[in-house]
């Protein structure tokens, strides 16, 4: 079964774009678009989407009030934030508003691609980016790459243990039964908690803590 997703942005531009992406990809279908808040709301009534894609910045009803009253009318369809907005104040306002993820426009299409997906297992999805900010501010306790690997997701280390032994994305996805997106999405989200650049980051991480297999 598709997840049926609905587009809401003020830039026809950026709506064309995401569901050129969207399409192309298996198991997805988007089943429309809003210019704004208040017209995203109406067509969730009438079309009832599994995940709603949100632009904060909208003109009337902005994305952090249009996602409050979504997740308090439907709280069966997941809304995904998508914005330009690198700032933890806003995504903690977005999770507090309901959202169940928070993806950055700048994000690689991949990094889309395993939002939607967490976000439709009921799984919270966050932008790495936005995760070390917030890992920073949430958790000051957290002063060493030991304590973020307890952050890791048990998906997220088998991931990672394939990666030190230099396998490609193709090869874990075929090793873990799962596709190469949400690979890229996992190594997206590993790299950007343990604040690495690179396999050979990653290598010495793994050496360093006991992880090489």
């Amino acid at each position: 079964m598709s997840i049926r997703i609905l587009i809401a942005d003020d830039h026809g531009v950026i709506r064309g774009g995401l569901r050129a992406i969207l399409e192309d990809e298996p198991g997805f279908e988007v089943i429309g678009e809003a210019n704004d808040g208040e017209e995203a709301l109406h067509l969730v009534s009438e079309l009832r989407p599994d995940i709603v894609l949100l632009d904060i910045a909208m003109p009337g009803i902005d994305g952090i009030e249009c996602t409050r009253r979504l997740t308090m009318m439907y709280p069966q369809i997941h809304v995904l934030i998508l914005t330009v907005y690198e700032d933890e104040s806003l995504l903690r306002e977005a999770i507090r508003a309901g959202a169940s993820g928070y993806v950055i426009k700048r994000a690689a299409e991949e990094e889309l691609i395993a939002g939607i997906q967490a976000v439709s297992r009921g799984d919270m999805y966050i932008h790495p980016a936005i995760t070390r900010l917030l890992l920073k501010d949430l958790t000051p306790t957290i002063n060493s790459q030991r304590d973020v690997l307890e952050t890791l997701t048990s998906r997220e280390l088998e991931v990672m243990r394939y990666i030190v032994r230099g396998y490609t994305n193709r090869q874990i996805a075929e090793s873990l039964f799962i596709s190469v997106r949400t690979v890229e999405g996992h190594r997206a989200n590993l790299f950007g908690k343990l604040g690495l650049k690179n396999r050979v980051e990653l290598v010495e991480f793994a050496e360093k803590y006991g992880l090489k297999e």
